[in-house]
């Protein structure tokens, strides 16, 4: 992923669930990314980690039917987990997007 002063707010990021039936667009840069390793991350993602983008809800576009246990929201067919959806912010986790961070 570009340092944030090396993205534009016109970088569009693209990314989906593992079927493709849940799709998904942010904006710009990022307001912040981290790595979570908090029991509940850890069995969320079932990795020692997750790693997320968080983006302002206004910078997040989404089409396809998401379902959400605790916050976390995912794909009912396939069940791959994309997105943190809040009233201000959309939390995605950066493996789902098509081009792997760099």
């Amino acid at each position: 992923m570009k340092a944030n002063s090396d993205m534009s707010e016109d970088d569009i990021r693209a990314g989906g669930c593992l079927c493709g039936a849940v799709r998904f667009s942010v904006q710009g840069a990022p307001l912040r990314v981290g790595l979570c390793h908090c029991q509940d991350c850890r069995r969320a993602s079932g990795s020692a980690f997750n790693f997320f983008g968080v983006w302002s809800r206004s910078a997040y576009k989404g089409a396809g039917e998401l379902r959400t246990f605790e916050g976390r929201s995912f794909c009912p067919d396939c069940g791959a987990r994309v997105a943190s959806l809040r009233d201000d912010e959309a939390e995605i986790m950066l493996g789902a997007l098509d081009l792997a961070p760099s």
